[in-house]
């Protein structure tokens, strides 16, 4: 939703500010120039890709009109549910657990936390890993350097498309300067047709200039952004996971551990220590009950 609210504040300032120093907009509409810059544009991403970054790109697209949701309260449901899954394993064993999380679909335990049920990256992460705990026969250093390099290769994996969309906001202001080239050379061309002509068309010619940083700094750029910033917010999170499994692999209780991952969360997102132990405190009510 705030992409399109800032496309629309780009659109009405842009605009207003045009008409409010007496522009046409019947000028801007040059469709041929368009076709120059954009087709330009396309023509220069097919190149520059191969097919899965053509397709990441295309699926990227398809999750900007929703929310990742990432936010404190999905927090609070990863912690809580690793909290529970890691005190029934300290205090039945570990293979007390092995059911949940082989069929976690079908398990009471994970039927609280739908969220997390629907989004299959951080399943996967929680189960895969709490397989490896649930086998015993892994050093924590090697779980825990696992845990990083599948960390770093969906980071690099998930910013495809914003490197292959940058790329193409870099170059929207160069393909617009070739469409006002093409114009002014057109202009030149018709220069036979009188001095008032003539400004016409070099006006036309200059829209071009307008239209490529427009498109780049306007659109492309903060779309690349979007995406740069559920990067982040997905990769947070499975480092948050991440502590969390390793500061139980390690020794500690399930409520120290959990307050470990509570620390590697950033700040805007981050429960205080109160809240925390409150949520932990319902949660073994809820249990006891």
């Amino acid at each position: 939703m705030l992409l399109f609210i800032g496309y629309l504040v780009v659109i009405g300032s842009t605009l207003g500010g045009y008409l409010m120093v007496g522009g046409h907009l019947a000028v801007l509409l040059q469709p041929a120039e368009l076709l120059i810059i954009c087709g330009s544009a396309v023509g220069a991403f097919l190149a520059g890709n191969n097919g899965k970054a053509i397709k990441a790109t295309g699926k990227a697209f398809s999750k900007l009109k929703r929310t990742r949701g990432y936010n404190k309260s999905l927090y609070m449901e990863v912690i809580g549910l690793l909290y529970l899954l890691l005190s029934r394993a300290r205090q039945q064993g570990m293979l007390a657990i092995e059911q949940d999380i082989d069929n976690p679909q079908e398990s009471a335990l994970f039927a609280e936390y739908p969220r997390l049920l629907s989004d299959p990256i951080l399943m996967n992460f929680i189960t895969d890993y709490l397989r490896l705990m649930v086998s015993g026969n892994m050093d924590p250093f090697e779980l825990e350097s696992l845990m990083e390099h599948e960390i770093e290769t969906f980071k690099h994996e998930t910013e495809i498309p914003v490197h292959s969309l940058s790329a193409v906001a870099d170059g929207l202001p160069a393909f617009g300067i070739v469409a006002a080239v093409m114009g002014v050379v057109h202009a030149l061309a018709s220069a036979d047709q009188g001095a008032a002509q003539l400004g016409v068309l070099i006006a036309n010619a200059m829209v071009g200039t307008f239209l490529g940083i427009l498109l780049a700094y306007g659109f492309v750029t903060p779309v690349a952004n979007k995406i740069q910033h559920e990067v982040h917010e997905a990769v947070k999170m499975m480092q948050c996971i991440r502590v969390i499994l390793m500061a139980s692999l390690n020794g500690y209780a399930p409520q120290v551990a959990v307050e470990f991952g509570r620390k590697a969360l950033f700040t805007a997102e981050r429960p205080s220590f109160n809240e925390l132990e409150e949520h932990v405190r319902e949660i073994k009510n809820k249990g006891a009950g």
